[in-house]
């Protein structure tokens, strides 16, 4: 798997969406616990407005030109909030998730911010 990293756009949100709301579902299934998202269309909604918003920063990951993976972050304040992460299920243990963390911290250490977090559910 050949991994590229690239800033997110509007145009993406569909395919970043999907990617959200599966991975979400899969694990909320594998536990046993209620699912994040009712539908496709409110994680594809949620990362639709992050898109809009400058105050946000977002990068995909592509195999082959086809998103397997997304991770957004909050810049709006001097200390950057990470997430949602997500990566396809089908792609997932190889690298992507990884690939998107350090996208994201590159970005915001080259920006010189006081501190990162990650934003998760606990």
């Amino acid at each position: 798997m050949a991994i590229t990293i690239r800033p997110a756009t509007a145009a993406d949100a569909g395919a970043c969406g999907v990617i959200l709301y599966r991975a979400c579902q899969i694990l909320a299934d594998s536990h046993n616990f209620p699912p994040d998202f009712p539908s496709v269309e409110a994680p594809t909604g949620l990362l639709s407005m992050l898109l809009a918003n400058p105050g946000f920063y977002g990068v995909v990951a592509e195999d082959g030109g086809r998103i397997v993976g997304s991770n957004f972050a909050d810049q709006r304040s001097p200390i950057a909030g990470i997430g949602p992460i997500s990566v396809d299920p089908m792609a997932q243990n190889q690298g992507v998730g990884r690939s998107l963390m350090q996208a994201v911290v590159d970005h915001f250490a080259a920006r010189n911010s006081a501190s990162i977090r990650l934003v998760q559910a606990a």
